[in-house]
């Protein structure tokens, strides 16, 4: 167990949390707020399926510097579109967590 990281994830989940104050937040909250973020429009309610898209972008966002995707342009609403660049690796669950979460604790040390 990476000791370092799992300190720097926690110390992330807990500002985000105070800062938004919505209890506990886990990785797909975390990426739908980064997916909110991105998208750059005022807060408002959201449609189910609006509420995937905003998971999409947040992921294909945290991918960006990996080299996974890369955004190809928005569409009339403003919507940002990611081409993927390179396939992502074969990986099991934890794997997949632990990416997705090195992506994320980068995002923010970048933001």
């Amino acid at each position: 167990m990476d000791l370092s990281f799992e300190k720097r994830w926690r110390d992330l989940v807990n500002q985000l949390t105070k800062r938004f104050d919505a209890g506990t937040l886990d990785l797909n909250a975390i990426l739908f707020l980064i997916g909110i973020q991105e998208l750059g429009q005022h807060a408002r309610e959201f449609k189910k399926d609006e509420k995937v898209n905003l998971m999409h972008i947040g992921i294909c966002v945290v991918l960006v510097p990996f080299g996974y995707y890369k955004e190809v342009g928005r569409d009339a609403d403003g919507w940002p579109h990611f081409e993927r660049v390179q396939e992502l690796p074969a990986l099991g669950g934890d794997e997949q967590e632990r990416l997705m979460k090195e992506a994320v604790l980068a995002y923010f040390e970048v933001a």
